[in-house]
């Protein structure tokens, strides 16, 4: 095993992600996340598996990602997936011309999709609104957050990683230009990690955590707001087929689906006004694709933050629903600091992806030259849903996202 010792601070989608794929190149990695896993942007998502659909005419790149991580999720971590079908539903106000440009760059890109007619999917969701015109359906489904990031944490354990909840950064250490640890809050006190390099993977706090070696990464973070009402058995995710927008997503769950969402931009990823009107406008909204969703229960309403990188929405002029690519920002070319990475923007469906790409840049720096194997190697618990829920709660990883899925499958 190489004696190279790299820290991963994160530990959402791409942080575990990370840890994994380095264990798996046997590289010595301690992961800390400030609380239980999951408990930043990860677990306050809506859990949309994407197949690329929502972003094949605009980011066709984005969109090959999507599909391509789709399916080595559905094959690595199916005990971590829901669902398998999404509707991209045209409405009658809704431009058939974006539906046909969506549906020819799905098919230029090869995502599966197929056009029906409400008539053709009413047993299916015979609740849909009358005032569909056209279905195209696609292969979108449902990530479980909580189970997801328990079963990546603890299968980078298996290969060697030592995962840390609740162990939040209080500084980075910079000795000589170069960033070799940091300070961790623990039950006793603190504790110094030293490693030989550091990835940031904080999501929306990668900003802080960036602060605390004096180098800058502007983060932009946006919150939405996720509402899951009592409404059992929708056997697909459903998508307005409209440019994005607030409230055009519904995704189910067991009992229930979870609506989605807002955008609305936030200084401060910890401090935010949670309005009632974005509730009341994802409520409103949705309910034109699946009309009882608007006097169903509201069994829990939360926010969650998306980490957008300041430089690249600049870029886009702050046009919302375009498809985020990702970026690893390698801090001795960037800013003269050895030893520290940032990776951030991305999605939760490419996560996967993200972390292979950080792995490959930091073995990169230590040397190991061991091809990434996380596309091949299921998750831990594959085939025994026990050993993932005893994971979820030895690392605190239960999530507003999806806890009223993991209350069925714990009883």
């Amino acid at each position: 095993m190489d004696s190279s010792h790299a820290l991963v601070v994160g530990g959402g989608g791409t942080g575990v992600g990370t840890a994994r794929d380095l264990a798996m190149r046997g590289v010595d990695v301690t992961l800390v996340d400030r609380g239980g896993l999951g408990s930043g942007t990860t677990g306050r998502s809506h859990g949309l598996l994407h197949s690329g659909a929502r972003y094949a005419e605009n980011d066709p790149s984005g969109a090959s990602e999507c599909i391509r991580e789709n399916r080595i999720l559905r094959d690595i971590a199916g005990h971590c997936i829901g669902c398998d079908c999404g509707y991209f539903v045209q409405l009658t106000d809704d431009d058939p011309a974006y539906f046909d440009e969506k549906l020819s760059a799905c098919r230029d890109l090869n995502v599966p999709a197929e056009v029906r007619t409400p008539d053709e999917v009413g047993d299916e969701v015979p609740d849909l609104t009358d005032d569909a015109e056209r279905i195209m359906v696609v292969p979108d489904g449902v990530i479980y957050p909580s189970r997801l990031v328990a079963a990546t944490a603890a299968s980078a354990r298996e290969h060697g990683a030592t995962i840390r909840p609740n162990a939040p950064v209080r500084d980075l250490l910079v000795e000589n230009d170069a960033v070799v640890g940091a300070r961790v809050e623990t039950d006793d006190g603190e504790e110094t990690i030293r490693a030989d390099h550091v990835v940031n993977a904080a999501g929306a706090w990668a900003g802080e955590i960036a602060d605390m070696a004096a180098v800058d990464v502007s983060m932009r973070p946006a919150k939405g707001v996720m509402v899951a009402v009592d409404y059992p058995d929708l056997p697909v995710v459903l998508n307005r087929c409209r440019p994005p927008a607030d409230g055009d997503i519904v995704v189910p769950h067991e009992g229930e689906v979870v609506l989605g969402t807002t955008s609305v931009a936030v200084d401060d990823p910890d401090e935010f006004d949670e309005e009632r009107w974005e509730v009341e406008r994802c409520i409103e909204e949705c309910a034109r694709m699946l009309p009882p969703v608007a006097d169903a229960a509201v069994e829990r309403t939360y926010w969650g933050v998306r980490p957008l990188y300041g430089p690249d929405e600049d870029e886009r002029e702050g046009e919302r629903g375009i498809s985020r690519g990702f970026f690893v920002l390698d801090h001795a070319d960037r800013d003269g600091l050895d030893g520290l990475t940032t990776v951030v923007g991305g999605k939760l469906t490419t996560h996967r992806l993200m972390a292979e790409a950080v792995a490959d840049h930091v073995c990169g720096r230590f040397g190991v030259d061991v091809p990434c194997r996380t596309p091949d190697e299921p998750l831990y618990g594959a085939g025994d849903p026990g050993a993932v829920q005893d994971a979820i709660r030895e690392f605190h990883a239960l999530s507003p996202a999806d806890e009223d899925a993991q209350r069925s499958s714990s009883h």
